[in-house]
């Protein structure tokens, strides 16, 4: 037996399905149990991503899981058989303007008794049949779905309160006295016990279809971005390259480039794909990748990553690896990795539902039965019961999370951040730890002069004139500082520049030569020589964001511990996090490094928040509880983040875990008074006292409640 495990066990392959018709987290569950109840399948299902992704065993194949998908409730495909077309438009966002446009006067009409007019209640009839059926379609057949499985969701709590709301205003209209001319709902606070014959509750049914259908929309846009990362990373590459062919220079895509071909990178263009330098001298600007502030100086024999810029001289390079194998790609993968290993947080109203579902219909049937043992007759007993699952109808709970999203999210972009989805106010919540990338984030990402030894204008004016004529990016920052200082710079006549070495030139008649000179205190040096000797040095660093120290400060404050990670060295590593106060440094760390040091940090305990701005930075984004990206940085990092700093200003860091945490905190408000509102109000309905007033009014004080809860996040200031 041993030795027919083994090979089976090695045999097993992965197998990834795109899922589509899931509505919430449970969908994922319940699709992710019926996976693994397959022999020797281990699978898991990403509600965010809508991808399912198994491990199975020989025999097992893409087909066979698809039909237990499918025999489920959902569909599935492979992601290559999907489609390449999308159908135009935003199907959900047409079904919510629609919904909303037609449930508005339906709302209106009857909340404010002096609309209505003779035949109110039918125009009503009119405006809200759509929105009911069509509009809630999708609640609708994820409520069938989930019957047919048994189970009970937020989907069974809509479809069945506004199709019984609708169903008992069609009796009422057709049967009963609500369609007489001239009905009213009439205000009067008595509680008495009553038929129903005359009562309509279309302004229920219309209005928590479009308040549910808008909060699915908030999140079904929150689900389309979580692709949008992997497309702009790989989108990065080079897209042409030119390749020497019989020793001429041939432009191709850079999809026609194999492995061994010899291509020519020119200053300011990309790297087409990973390789070694064959001939040229030049510095390649890795900080998109690695993070590395400094530009690296590559010769013959040296290694270069595709995606990178050549930031100096011509290059020549053998490609090594391309396509799927490059270090872009791999960094892709890193990045849906991460994506598909980041389970989607349930909504909390699911999370009630599933008890509080299944306790309505329980209560609803129980007062049927009460009511007839007690000998009222059907239409006093039904009438009880639907009140039942009418006043149970959450129309305060559709209002819940989308209006405090919108008003959080709404002035969070008044301060410069912004904010995914409920996802990211949950994971506010509950970190613990922040890690800060360096470059970028804590630093500026900019090269600039910090000191100069001996500290004269002399110094300056020949080293900037000489470096104005470079491209290099430290030659550019001693430029910029020299012209600021000095308001100007003299011109340089024979100008060259040795790759590795330096640059020299005559300035007013004397020679000068800037090349690189003994680093300190972590900081970039350069020498300035002239007339057969050193002059004086330059020193050069990524310099400390000014609102960095204070920052920090602040996280701790927040009660969350400060982490520098970078791909830099440790010793600048460790003088910047000096600086800035902080105390845990990890450094030298390529982009799967990152992601390591963040999976380390979770390992231990830690819920872990991400700062960072560059593309390396993308996949710890997404590991990480919580992603930030720096809005100045690529849309990369951006795409992956659950938040984006919209101000270059870590503090505004600061305002997104605060606003965060505040917004997440009205939600849960809202959620109890929205649920306190049915609970309180259920016993008046099974004992059959269900006056349209009452019941209107206090589902419109709930409602009015939450919308005035939720406004409350208007006030947030900064910190």
């Amino acid at each position: 037996m041993t030795g027919v495990t083994r090979p089976l066990a090695a045999a097993a392959q992965q197998i990834e399905l795109s899922i589509g018709g899931m509505t919430c987290a449970a969908c994922a569950n319940r699709i992710e149990k019926k996976l693994n109840r397959l022999d020797g399948v281990t699978a898991t299902v990403n509600y965010a991503t809508e991808k399912a992704r198994a491990t199975v065993p020989p025999g097992v194949t893409a087909e066979d899981l698809i039909a237990v998908v499918e025999k489920t409730g959902y569909t599935a495909a492979l992601p290559a058989a999907e489609a390449p077309a999308a159908e135009p438009g935003d199907p959900l966002r047409t079904r919510v303007l629609i919904s909303a446009a037609l449930s508005v006067p339906v709302v209106a009409l009857a909340m404010v008794p002096p609309l209505q007019f003779t035949y109110w209640q039918w125009l009503s009839l009119v405006l809200a049949a759509p929105v009911v059926v069509w509009g809630g379609w999708p609640f609708h057949r994820a409520a069938w779905v989930n019957l047919r499985h048994g189970a009970t969701t937020m989907d069974t709590l809509v479809s069945v309160g506004t199709l019984a709301a609708f169903g008992w205003s069609l009796w009422a209209l057709f049967l009963g006295t609500a369609g007489v001319p001239g009905m009213e709902h009439p205000f009067s606070w008595r509680i008495e016990r009553t038929d129903g014959a005359g009562q309509i509750y279309l302004e229920a049914a219309a209005g928590v279809t479009t308040l549910i259908l808008l909060g699915r929309w908030f999140e079904a846009r929150a689900r389309k971005r979580a692709g949008a990362a992997l497309r702009a990373l790989l989108e990065l590459g080079a897209k042409d390259v030119t390749v020497l062919r019989d020793g001429r220079e041939v432009l191709v895509p850079v999809e026609q480039l194999a492995a061994g071909d010899e291509f020519v990178v020119r200053p300011g263009e990309k790297v087409a794909t990973d390789g070694v330098v064959v001939d040229g001298l030049s510095a390649v600007d890795r900080s998109l990748l690695t993070g590395e502030s400094v530009p690296v100086e590559v010769g013959p024999g040296d290694a270069v990553v595709g995606a990178t810029v050549n930031a100096g001289g011509r290059l020549v390079v053998r490609a090594t690896r391309v396509g799927a194998d490059t270090q872009l790609a791999q960094m892709a993968r890193l990045v849906e990795q991460a994506q598909g290993g980041k389970a989607a947080v349930q909504r909390l109203a699911d999370r009630i539902s599933g008890v509080f579902v299944p306790v309505v219909i329980t209560l609803a049937l129980g007062t049927l039965g009460f009511w007839l043992g007690a000998g009222e007759g059907w239409a006093a007993a039904f009438a009880a019961a639907v009140a039942v699952l009418i006043i149970a109808c959450p129309c305060a709970l559709g209002l819940a999370t989308p209006t405090a999203l919108l008003v959080g999210t709404g002035r969070g972009a008044q301060l410069g951040v912004l904010i995914r989805g409920v996802e990211a106010l949950e994971s506010a919540r509950r970190v613990d730890t922040v890690v800060l990338d360096k470059t970028g984030t804590v630093t500026t990402g900019r090269m600039e002069l910090v000191a100069a030894e001996p500290d004269s204008d002399e110094l300056l004016r020949y080293a900037g004139a000489v470096e104005a004529a470079s491209e290099h990016p430290i030659g550019r920052a001693i430029a910029r500082a020299a012209a600021e200082r000095l308001g100007g710079l003299p011109p340089v006549t024979g100008f060259r520049a040795e790759p590795g070495v330096g640059v020299r030139g005559v300035v007013g008649g004397v020679e000068v030569e800037v090349g690189r000179g003994e680093a300190r205190d972590a900081r970039t040096a350069v020498e300035v020589r002239w007339g057969g000797r050193a002059r004086g040095t330059l020193y050069l660093a990524d310099a400390v964001r000014p609102e960095s120290a204070g920052a920090v400060a602040a996280l701790r404050r927040l009660g969350l511990r400060p982490v520098l990670l970078t791909g830099d060295g440790e010793a600048v590593a460790k003088a910047v996090a000096a600086e800035v106060g902080i105390d845990e440094v990890i450094a030298g760390v390529l982009p799967a490094g990152k992601v390591d040091a963040v999976r380390r940090l979770q390992d231990s305990g830690a819920a872990v928040a991400m700062v960072g701005d560059g593309v390396n930075d993308a996949a710890a984004l997404v590991q990480a509880d919580l992603g930030l990206a720096m809005g100045t940085g690529t849309d990369v990092a951006i795409q992956a983040a659950d938040l984006t700093l919209v101000r270059a200003d870590l503090t505004a860091a600061v305002d997104a875990i605060r606003l965060s945490r505040r917004t997440l905190t009205i939600i849960r408000g809202n959620l109890f008074w929205a649920f306190a509102y049915n609970v309180a109000a259920l016993p008046l309905a099974a004992a059959g006292f269900l006056s349209p007033m009452i019941a209107g009014a206090a589902m419109a004080f709930s409602s009015v409640f939450v919308v005035a809860n939720s406004l409350r996040l208007r006030r947030f200031a900064r910190g």
